[in-house]
């Protein structure tokens, strides 16, 4: 067992969206390093090739039918031989990966995932014809889900793993567009791909997968329940003791305070006071007012409801009152964004809005900050908290999927014996997201107990190493099955 293609819809720095990239960005390099020989696999976005040296040709062939090709390169900053599958459905289209300028997803979407999937099988059961074959297939989210499926038309395969990074997209096509691609009859059953009269892409790797796994051993359990599984957690359920999670991990090089280039001064947990530079910086280029006698909170993400838009709003001016700072960095529902710009703008001193995806402000955030908010309703993993721990910069969290895996609640007791790193409540209430903020607010004026939790929340190691080592001994699972 050395071989593994690991497929995916993007992956960091060529493409991101998401967690997803972020995954695929880093995990592949790490089996790498561990001995692996790895071969990760993304469509050749416009993007893409517009981005990267001319990549070198690896094979042309016809997949039922259609024409396409192989390139290769390297995954920028890393050693991940990378393969791409060059077609117009993706070479020859500007642009977001998944959704068209007006936001609505590519009309096309099935037929251009179901081609990279058709690719991603066929190298895995020797039909391309490559001189390379993986004794591990592993596929993430909707988008390759059908690849999984596909191997099993074949003797010969390889075991395959299969990451649900995020249950809420299924990738759901209609009974003409299962016609359309050709699949064969019996997937169209309930025990395969055939979900409430769609067809269910991810169910593709659900059901056929050797072993199922996700982001955080907490969201593995939530999915195999309602509402998380989302009408899928009887299939899940049936396949519990393949089911298992596993924490996504972080890039500890990109995300060092003590050698982080975008941070206006890096420190460590050993020069906690150097952080407030970075506070004093961020409040200068955003207009906020330089002061010292308060928290500053950050929030970056996503704008959507998953993420706790709704619990924020109602209390959003008593949160301020606390009294906090409040930093947003950010794009969404439009409906969120002006909500928030025009807090913001009665709030000026106190509260900046950034309505845009921009990685340098993200660092400088995540650094300057003394709280990090990230309420979600539902949470598979979670980078942001990640991040944050890694940073000093505390983070405040409800008790849903990765967020309740890593952050341990300051009570008196964790406080005692070391353990706190953050701050945590259970319902989805707004009340109860205010009141853990005071709790937080109430320990910042402590600085030497504050201090302590800093330095409790760098020493977490959530490294990818840690994760790899599970990812190894789940390949090697697959093996012995």
């Amino acid at each position: 067992m050395n071989r593994l293609l690991f497929v995916a819809s993007e992956a960091y720095p060529l493409i991101k969206t998401g967690g997803l990239a972020d995954v695929a960005g880093s995990l592949p390099e790490v089996l790498r390093q561990q001995g692996m020989d790895v071969r990760l696999l993304l469509p050749a976005y416009q993007h893409v090739l517009e981005s990267i040296e001319p990549p070198a040709l690896v094979a042309e062939m016809t997949l039922d039918g259609v024409p396409l090709r192989i390139l290769s390169t390297r995954l920028p900053g890393t050693q991940t031989q990378t393969w791409l599958l060059e077609h117009p459905l993706f070479s020859q289209r500007p642009g977001n990966p998944y959704h068209d300028p007006h936001g609505k997803p590519w009309s096309d979407n099935a037929d251009r995932f179901a081609l990279l999937s058709r690719l991603a099988a066929a190298i895995a059961t020797g039909q391309a014809g490559l001189d390379w074959r993986p004794d591990v297939l592993h596929c993430n989210d909707w988008h390759t889900g059908l690849a999984i499926a596909l191997t099993h038309l074949h003797e010969s395969r390889p075991r395959t793993v299969f990451t649900v990074h995020s249950l809420a997209h299924m990738g759901l096509f209609d009974r003409a567009t299962f016609e359309r691609l050709h699949l064969p009859e019996h997937f169209w059953r309930d025990n395969a791909l055939e979900f409430y009269n769609q067809c269910s892409f991810i169910k593709g790797g659900l059901v056929y997968a050797d072993f199922i796994t996700t982001v955080s051993p907490t969201y593995a359990g939530e999915i195999c329940e309602s509402p998380g599984g989302m009408g899928l957690e009887g299939l899940l359920s049936q396949r519990r003791e393949r089911l298992v999670g596993i924490l996504n991990g972080i890039d500890s090089q990109v995300w060092d305070p003590s050698s982080d280039p975008r941070l206006e001064q890096r420190y460590g947990p050993d020069s906690l006071a150097d952080k407030a530079l970075n506070k004093v910086a961020l409040q200068a280029s955003l207009g906020l007012a330089a002061v010292d006698d308060r928290p500053l909170v950050g929030l970056v993400g996503r704008l959507v409801e998953q993420k706790g838009l709704e619990l924020i709003l109602p209390v959003l001016e008593q949160m301020l009152a606390c009294p906090v700072q409040l930093v947003v960095l950010g794009t969404g529902e439009p409906r969120y964004e002006q909500r928030l710009k025009a807090i913001a703008a009665a709030h000026p001193k106190a509260m900046a809005v950034v309505l845009a995806y921009d990685e340098t402000l993200a660092h400088r955030i995540e650094a300057a900050a003394d709280i990090f908010l990230m309420p979600s309703l539902f949470e598979p993993c979670g980078l942001n908290q990640l991040y944050s721990l890694r940073y000093g910069t505390l983070p405040l969290v409800r008790a849903v999927g990765g967020l309740a895996d890593t952050v341990v609640d300051s009570t008196a007791a964790a406080l005692a014996d070391g353990s706190a790193t953050g701050f945590v409540f259970q319902r989805p209430d707004a009340g109860e997201l205010l009141a853990a903020l005071r709790r937080a607010v109430a320990l910042w004026y402590d600085q030497q107990r504050w201090q302590q939790v800093q330095r409790n929340a760098m020493a977490q190691d959530f490294s990818w190493q840690q994760s790899a080592i599970r990812y190894l001994q789940l390949y090697n699972a697959t093996v012995q099955t």
